[in-house]
C-alpha cells in the first residue's frame, strides 16, 4: 500500500471510530450527516478536480494507487483528484463534525447542583 493511501486510510478509520466509539455521536449512522457530507463532496470534487485535473497540485505515482496521468474518471481519480483525497476530505469532515457536534452536547449537559 502507498504511503498517502495508508494514511488516508488510517484517517478515515480514526475518524469512524472517534465518531462511534470515543465521542459517541454516531454521526455515520444518521442521515442527516450523510446528506450534509453529500453537498461537502460536490464542492471537494469541484475544488480538489479544478486544482489536480490542471496540474497545479500533483501527486507522485508512487504515493497514490493510480499513476500521474491526470484523467477525469479512472486510474484511481474520480474528477481528477486521487480517491485519497476523497478518503481524507471524508475523515478531516467527519471529526471536525463529530467533535462539533460532541462540544455542543457538553455544553448543553445538565449540570449537577442545588
Amino acid at each position: 500500500m502507498t504511503s498517502y493511501t495508508l494514511a488516508a486510510t488510517i484517517a478515515v478509520l480514526i475518524a469512524i471510530l472517534a465518531d462511534l466509539l470515543i465521542l459517541r455521536t454516531a454521526l455515520v449512522r444518521s442521515r442527516t450527516w450523510w446528506t450534509a457530507y453529500g453537498i461537502v463532496i460536490v464542492f471537494q470534487l469541484l475544488t480538489n478536480g479544478w486544482l489536480t485535473g490542471r496540474g497545479i497540485v500533483r501527486y507522485s505515482p508512487d504515493a497514490i494507487l493510480g499513476s500521474e496521468r491526470i484523467v477525469f474518471l479512472g486510474d484511481g481519480r474520480i474528477a481528477y483528484a486521487p480517491v485519497e483525497d476523497l478518503a481524507f476530505g471524508f475523515a478531516l469532515v467527519l471529526i471536525s463534525c463529530a467533535a462539533w457536534v460532541w462540544t455542543g452536547a457538553r455544553t448543553r449537559a445538565p449540570r449537577a447542583g442545588p
